[in-house]
């Protein structure tokens, strides 16, 4: 399976890998189908995503997600994150492969539940 450049980028070299310690909010998400899982961790301050840490298994496609999430959260406004979308995270990526969408699936709700206690 070719993937995209970009994707191929964050396979090879994941962007903000690891767990912030004292997070304001934490999305830990699993597809029950592919047992695929993304765990994000992030700091809000000031209505502003100011630092966000994921660490992903699964699919070299869910890894990517899960970095170029943190490439366009950090540093927004949560009004700005929430109106993020799979298709925002897709487009991030490049081309992705249909049987690979679940991964911008996990990827969004692993940001949902994450500020999910900042947001109404």
């Amino acid at each position: 399976m070719m993937y995209s450049p970009q994707i191929a980028e964050h396979i090879a070299n994941p962007r903000n890998v690891g767990e912030l310690e004292s997070p304001s909010g934490v999305g830990d998400v699993t597809n029950d189908v592919c047992l695929d899982r993304i765990r994000l961790t992030v700091r809000v301050e000031r209505e502003r995503l100011t630092d966000a840490r994921v660490k992903a298994s699964g699919c070299p496609p869910t890894i990517a997600a899960a970095s170029v999430l943190t490439e366009l959260i950090i540093g927004r406004s949560l009004e700005e994150i929430q109106s993020l979308t799979r298709k925002d995270i897709a487009d991030a990526l490049g081309h992705l492969p249909p049987a690979k969408a679940h991964c911008t699936a996990l990827a969004i709700d692993a940001l949902r539940a994450a500020i999910e206690g900042f947001t109404t």
